[in-house]
């Protein structure tokens, strides 16, 4: 059963279903069952989503500002204006005229254009202001108009303003001027004062000779491809290389990178520094966390990330910290919380919120507590989430070797079930994910190491078998009733019931 959230209490809904949701926390098939008298005001999800404010409530998002609700007050504002200006416009001042209001006369399909109005009355007050200026220049006393038309004439109330800048003034708010395009480059508002003509002319030709137009070109006629398989391997990037969502012509640097970088999260035997916690809680851990992942329906990536982020926090506090500050059994379960909060964010579209796990954990432990642990396990990883994970790495070898769907989930299978041995952490995960698949295909019966996949995982069978016979003696302990998430995961038809496949033993991974 998937786990309850912690609903918050609805705006406009009546008082009984208030009474129901204002204990706090109710469980999904409360929820099911108060909504279905309650059809008008709200709709019963299929899926769990993340929570929407309804349409009373003002404030949207606080953190990047209202921006929804600020966009109409300012829209609102300036249509407005626009009928007041319409209307009058006056601008006050001691020895300053009054400019008249003027009666829209401007029609167009039988209606009249406020905008081409609006334009007028700005030309004929700026002339009137700049006039009266131009024989008696006083500070005037200004209303709405002060950040407006008489904003620029304030600054300059000492000096007359010449003929060439009132012309340049009324040119720019007449409507018979056409306005400049909203894509303007750097060069278009660069004056020549500031650029010489010399210089200028030469930005401009090289601007000119650059061609824009690629849409008819294919990605093969503007690169090489940059890795350049054996004869006896099909290439299969290249068979995807206009698909811009395979990004075909990058993938294979990309794992290269992620392989690179596995030396920067090493995991070693950090358990004999900790008192208190054995690989069996770690792996009562682990199997939690599957469950979790499960019920939520979060992405395979999330469940490897936080499970990384666990062990990588363990190995790194149990260097740098003191033992009296190390983490304790009780705490085990706020680390497993916390790095799926983590990950969550990191991966997810619409992560859980963090109440889910704070209830997930039955509450034994506070928001505050949540969140401290949160800020020490970025903090302990450096705020460096770009963790190669095997699951990324078995996806790209089995959709490079043409792996069927049924292989893949066994080979996720063993993966995952490998996910709760705490002495297999000492693997890379390319080679996990390696050997995972190469284990997948002996249990399968449906071929050995191909050059392909040699070619594309970078390893043979001679470096991946030893971790391939530790992956196959996992799968052959006998299961335990505490620990038995993943064989129950991948025993349901979902996942073509690969936990049932018969095992082999060490002697046909050497064959």
């Amino acid at each position: 059963m998937a786990p309850t959230r912690l609903a918050s209490k609805p705006i406009g809904v009546n008082e009984n279903l208030n009474g129901l949701l204002g204990h706090g926390i109710t469980t999904r098939s409360k929820q099911l069952a108060s909504l279905k008298t309650h059809k008008d005001n709200l709709k019963v999800p299929n899926k769990r989503k993340a929570d929407s404010p309804l349409k009373d409530v003002t404030a949207k998002r606080a953190a990047f500002g209202d921006i929804t609700n600020a966009f109409n007050k300012t829209t609102a504002l300036q249509d407005k204006d626009k009928v007041m200006g319409v209307k009058k416009v006056t601008v006050e001042s001691k020895m300053l005229p009054t400019v008249k209001s003027i009666k829209p006369q401007t029609t167009l399909n039988g209606k009249t254009s406020k905008a081409k109005t609006l334009q007028r009355v700005a030309t004929n007050a700026i002339d009137a202001v700049q006039k009266h200026f131009a024989k008696d220049p006083v500070k005037p006393v200004a209303t709405r108009a002060q950040n407006g038309i008489l904003k620029n004439i304030e600054q300059k109330k000492d000096k007359s303003i010449n003929q060439n800048q009132s012309q340049n003034s009324a040119k720019s708010a007449r409507s018979d001027v056409s306005e400049p395009s909203l894509y303007m480059t750097a060069l278009e508002t660069t004056s020549p004062s500031e650029t010489s003509k010399e210089e200028y002319k030469t930005i401009s030709e090289k601007l000119d000779k650059v061609n824009l137009d690629d849409t008819i070109r294919s990605l093969d006629e503007e690169t090489e491809v940059p890795h350049k398989p054996p004869s006896d391997v099909p290439d299969f990037d290249q068979e995807n290389w206009n698909d811009p969502f395979q990004v075909s012509n990058y993938a294979m640097d990309i794992f290269n990178y992620l392989k690179s970088r596995e030396r920067l999260f090493p995991i070693d035997d950090y358990l004999q520094r900790m008192k208190g916690i054995t690989s069996w809680m770690r792996a009562l851990l682990v199997d939690w966390m599957v469950e979790v992942q499960e019920s939520f329906e979060l992405n395979h990536e999330t469940l490897y990330l936080a499970v990384k982020l666990v062990d990588l926090f363990l190995t790194r506090s149990s260097k740098t910290q003191p033992e009296k500050e190390h983490l304790t059994k009780e705490e085990l379960q706020l680390l497993g919380a916390s790095a799926l909060f983590i990950a969550s964010k990191f991966d997810e579209r619409i992560p859980p919120l963090v109440d889910d796990f704070l209830y997930i954990c039955d509450g034994a432990y506070t928001l505050s507590q949540l969140l401290k642990m949160e800020m020490n396990i970025l903090r302990v990883v450096d705020f460096d989430l770009g963790i190669p994970l095997s699951y990324r790495f078995l996806r790209r070898y089995a959709r490079c070797a043409r792996v069927s769907m049924p292989t893949l989930t066994l080979a996720r299978f063993v993966l995952e079930q490998c996910l709760l041995e705490y002495n297999l952490l000492e693997y890379s995960d390319s080679k996990m994910a390696a050997a995972a698949l190469y284990l997948a295909l002996k249990m399968k019966s449906i071929g050995n190491w191909t050059p392909t996949l040699q070619y594309y995982t970078g390893y043979t069978v001679k470096d991946i078998l030893p971790i391939a016979i530790a992956q196959n003696a996992t799968l052959h302990k006998k299961p335990k009733s505490a620990i038995s998430t993943v064989r129950n995961k991948y025993s349901h038809t979902i996942f073509f019931e690969v936990a049932k496949v018969p095992l082999i033993e060490d002697a046909v991974l050497s064959s």
